[in-house]
């Protein structure tokens, strides 16, 4: 069986994962690393760059033409519409699904908010943290931030930027050692994460039948409902996946889900929050894009 993946370290951190699963259950495989749009265009931020689907539509194209069985993505990078033919096929555990500011040694001041000195240079190339950084710390000067993770952060170290911009999960999997900078976590109900933020997903042919029945043995759970509701939201948005948007739901041990959410709707507009909870998802969708919206 032949795993789809991007090459960065932590999108193989990703498929190895799956392969050792999938080798637990008696199956040969072998990852093949496919370059994506978002993996060649490294001089533009992702505001910048036409079109949908930067990190993933070569690994589907892979899929169709039967060079590979299964591909692995972020959740946070694909689109809530399928190509024809494929669908996604399971999810990983959640891991921490916050952002984290981290700041150069020569930057940190504890007097200010985040620890950050006045008109720091904060390097993302995310619009929806640009938009949120913007919202809290309105004196920062934002610059795009591109590469794999260990590159985003050794360009940190270099001393190009004061601050960067990170998702938590992909330093975690990777055992990342940061003790030599600052680590701010932003709570994730005021730094509202991506959809998806923090979820590995698995997409296969809708015809193999056989594979998604093995996928649901790996991996059963719950958490469709939390990340269903939030891509949910995007959708109602329209966009994709590189909005100004965030939407982080939780679900409490009685069933109950909370959905802390926020978007910008154009450079004129404030940054729009809100927080919804609901017993059930019935209409919780709509309930949250409407916030948004008016």
């Amino acid at each position: 069986m032949v795993i789809g993946s991007r090459g960065s370290d932590l999108a193989m951190w990703q498929s190895r994962q799956l392969e050792q699963k999938l080798k637990d259950l008696g199956l040969i495989t072998e990852i093949k690393v496919i370059k994506t749009k978002g993996d060649k265009v490294q001089n533009l931020g992702f505001d910048k760059m036409e079109g949908k689907g930067f990190f993933t539509k070569e690994i589907e194209e892979s899929l169709l033409s039967r060079s590979c069985d299964i591909a692995v993505h972020s959740l946070k990078d694909v689109g809530t519409d399928q190509p024809d033919g494929l669908v996604l096929c399971g999810l990983s555990e959640r891991e921490d699904p916050r952002d984290i500011l981290i700041i150069h040694p020569d930057a940190v001041d504890k007097d200010m908010t985040l620890q950050l000195k006045n008109n720091a240079v904060v390097g993302t190339s995310s619009i929806r943290r640009k938009v949120q950084i913007k919202a809290l710390l309105d004196h920062v000067t934002l610059q795009d931030l591109r590469g794999n993770v260990p590159t985003r952060i050794n360009k940190l170290r270099e001393g190009q930027y004061d601050a960067i911009i990170l998702a938590y999960a992909g330093v975690k999997r990777l055992s990342l050692d940061l003790s030599d900078l600052t680590v701010i976590p932003m709570h994730p109900h005021e730094f509202v994460p991506a959809p998806g933020q923090g979820v590995v997903t698995y997409q296969c042919r809708e015809s193999d039948i056989e594979l998604r029945r093995i996928m649901k043995k790996i991996y059963a759970g719950d958490l469709h409902f939390q990340t269903n509701i939030e891509r949910g939201v995007m959708q109602k948005i329209g966009g994709g996946c590189h909005l100004p948007l965030g939407v982080y739901c939780e679900k409490d041990a009685l069933g109950n889900f909370h959905v802390h959410a926020c978007y910008k709707i154009d450079d004129e507009t404030e940054l729009k929050r809100t927080f919804v909870s609901q017993s059930t998802s019935v209409g919780l969708i709509d309930r949250v894009a409407h916030d948004l919206l008016t």
